[in-house]
């Protein structure tokens, strides 16, 4: 036993590798996640920013290389992560974002995503340690390879609002901080976390301001996670969502024809019930009018000697046949 431990510790030895690295369950990532970042920020080296000589874009890489060849571009593979409600682009095997939504951990408000000239700029990734920034504090004596995988490393990239993005251009924490006071530990904790993991040093402007950031929060720790913690919404694919409208669009037709076959059993109910029923007695025929009174004719009685053969008398004052000249005593009564 004790010649295996030898030979294991003399192979440790002599690639260079601390004693006791051979027994490590997982290696580090590098980045300090889960310690005091105010810890780790005391760990960076503290130093002037150098010169911007000889930055250029395309010394950290290729733009959104495909880094970890999962077939999908870094920006996407970012998207994909940050926003909610994702739908993709046809015949891209879930890489390329059509929409979806972000809730801005720079601002603190939700923004809506659509693919398109005019419009993709409204969400854009942002390195928290900006590439710039990186490049006069350490960067430029890493190699090619190394500064690819820090431009293209998901603990160093988030989707923001494209406007804060373009305010904070390459910036540290000196001189621009998110408006949303709640994110500012977590940002700055992980700008130590991506420093630390790159030998990348801070100044001392950069440090104190940092500090100052730390102090409102002193139990924050160096970021675990790539993202934003509370970024746990679940995500809907286009075929995820087109699965779901066609199974909306079922159930909704499945109502419409329960719904018409509830109707037509309620009508065809109503009308046996009508058949069984005994019929109701038909209305009484409304009582037929009064006879109009005849219309009045002239009658004439030459005397009363006539309208008592006629039967008429007494003739009252109103009836056919009075005359005042029958009514001697003008007492409205004549041929009494």
């Amino acid at each position: 036993m004790m010649v295996v431990l030898s030979g294991l510790l003399a192979a440790s030895l002599a690639i260079g590798l601390p004693v006791g690295s051979a027994y490590a369950d997982e290696p580090t990532d590098g980045t300090g996640a889960g310690t005091s970042a105010t810890e780790v920020l005391d760990s960076l080296e503290v130093k002037g920013r150098a010169p911007k000589t000889g930055y250029k874009r395309t010394q950290f890489g290729k733009a959104w290389a495909d880094v970890d060849h999962n077939g999908c571009d870094t920006r996407n593979d970012i998207l994909n992560r940050d926003l909610t409600g994702v739908r993709h682009k046809w015949r891209t095997h879930n890489c390329v974002v059509k929409s979806g939504k972000l809730h801005d951990p720079y601002t603190g408000k939700d923004i809506k995503f659509k693919k398109g000239k005019k419009t993709s700029t409204a969400v854009q990734i942002d390195h928290v340690v900006a590439l710039s920034d990186a490049w006069q504090k350490g960067a430029q004596k890493l190699s090619e390879e190394r500064r690819t995988a820090l431009a293209n490393d998901p603990y160093n990239l988030l989707a923001v609002q494209g406007r804060a993005n373009q305010k904070k251009s390459d910036g540290d924490a000196a001189t621009w901080l998110p408006s949303n006071k709640g994110f500012r530990c977590e940002y700055v904790a992980r700008q130590i976390g991506v420093k630390h993991k790159y030998s990348l040093w801070v100044t001392q402007a950069e440090k104190e301001a940092m500090a100052k950031v730390l102090s409102s929060c002193p139990t924050q720790t160096v970021p675990d996670y790539t993202g934003v913690k509370d970024s746990t919404a679940e995500k809907t694919t286009e075929s995820e969502q087109t699965e779901q409208t066609q199974t909306e669009q079922t159930q909704t037709e499945q109502t419409q024809t329960e719904q018409t076959q509830t109707e037509q059993s309620a009508e065809q109910a109503q009308q046996t019930q009508q058949t069984t029923q005994a019929p109701a007695p038909e209305p009484a025929p409304a009582p037929a009018p009064a006879p109009q009174p005849a219309p009045q004719q002239d009658v004439y009685y030459q005397n009363c000697t006539a309208a008592r053969a006629a039967g008429a008398a007494p003739i009252y004052q109103g009836q056919p046949g009075y005359r005042s000249q029958l009514d001697r005593d003008h007492d409205g009564v004549a041929c009494e």
